[in-house]
């Protein structure tokens, strides 16, 4: 759930979902268990729904109502990846250095996926929350 940012004025919320693939996302909206959330919500809310799908580097940061400027994603997105290919080269590339290339390029991007995807990127945005969204909030004044 996504609410307004502290002060603002904005009678806004959002709800975010997240699914492994477009034909679960597809089903879900298709579901009637969505149906009747749906009609249910429209007697409490105002205005009709916004429906918006992140794609790439949005999903990383998906805090507010709307993505940070690319330029901002961009730079956050740097200051992850830099630092966590050069520790990973140090240590694991050292490591499987001698490996084939497609396998140690498989072990090595992987292990840097996966550390960007649930420890760095996570860390980074949270540290650089009011950065990423000043603009957000000098919209919302």
């Amino acid at each position: 759930m996504l609410t307004p940012p502290p002060g603002s004025d904005t009678r806004e919320y959002g709800i975010l979902r997240t699914f492994a693939n477009e034909r679960e996302r597809e089903a879900f909206y298709d579901s009637p268990m969505f149906k009747a959330w749906e009609a249910r919500a429209r007697t409490l809310t105002e205005g009709e729904p916004v429906y918006r799908q992140l794609h790439g580097l949005e999903a990383w940061f998906r805090s507010s109502h709307t993505p940070p400027p690319r330029w901002k994603m961009a730079i956050a997105t740097f200051l992850g990846v830099f630092p966590t290919a050069a520790i990973l080269n140090l240590t694991l590339g050292a490591a499987i250095r001698r490996w084939p290339f497609i396998l140690s390029s498989v072990v090595f991007n992987g292990c840097m996926v996966a550390l960007l995807t649930w420890g760095v990127m996570p860390l980074v945005t949270r540290v650089l929350q009011s950065w990423l969204h000043s603009d957000e909030r000098k919209t919302s004044i």
